[in-house]
């Protein structure tokens, strides 16, 4: 049975932290295949206009072109409206039987997953690998969460030991905004790609 790792998110643009973190999860748990998964309209990201579907799959095939464990895919893409975890994974379910699935979180994504469209849905159907950033979140610790999530949910949880990365796509694209150098946190193509379409130049 294939072990895949997911990674979703928008993507927007992908940067060197999301490669280390896939990276980690491929070596650390001995999967077959990252996924990388952009959403095609996250619910969850009102607070700025994403960047439209081309261009954030674009920058995907180049960061990853390279990388022959990485993958991207359009599973999200080629769905209409929202796109939520939950549906996604039944979907993957229903669509690969043979495959194990391991979805890859940030350690702020673990204290929030309650508040998920379907959360218990979504730890049923998958494992999780979490990035183990040492933090906490209205008094509990990251171990605690883990602890809860496993309690109630009989959650599936396993932390990933990676090196913090602190990159961020909004610094990104401020920076891009700004017309500085983004070089140093972003693949080279990427960064090109970024500049021949003149991407983020335009926001605030």
């Amino acid at each position: 049975m294939k072990r895949i790792g997911i990674m979703g998110g928008t993507f927007d643009p992908v940067h060197n932290g999301h490669l280390l973190l896939g990276k980690q999860a491929y070596m650390e748990y001995e999967l077959d295949e990252i996924w990388y998964m952009p959403s095609h309209i996250p619910p969850h990201k009102k607070d700025h206009p994403v960047t439209d579907s081309k261009s954030r799959l674009a920058m995907l095939y180049l960061a990853l072109k390279d990388i022959p464990y990485c993958k991207v895919s359009e599973f999200e893409m080629e769905r209409e409206g929202n796109t939520y975890t939950a549906q996604t994974l039944r979907l993957l379910k229903e669509t690969y039987p043979e495959y194990q699935f391991y979805f890859i979180i940030g350690a702020d994504s673990l204290f929030q997953l309650e508040t998920w469209y379907h959360p218990r849905e979504v730890m049923e159907l998958t494992s999780l690998l979490v990035s183990g950033r040492e933090c906490e979140s209205d008094g509990k610790t990251l171990e605690g969460q883990i602890t809860h999530l496993k309690d109630v949910y009989g959650a599936d949880i396993q932390v990933l030991h990676n090196e913090e990365v602190d990159i961020a796509s909004a610094e990104i694209r401020k920076r891009a905004a700004d017309g500085k150098d983004i070089r140093k946190v972003v693949p080279g193509a990427v960064a090109d790609y970024i500049e021949a379409h003149g991407l983020y130049h335009a926001r605030s």
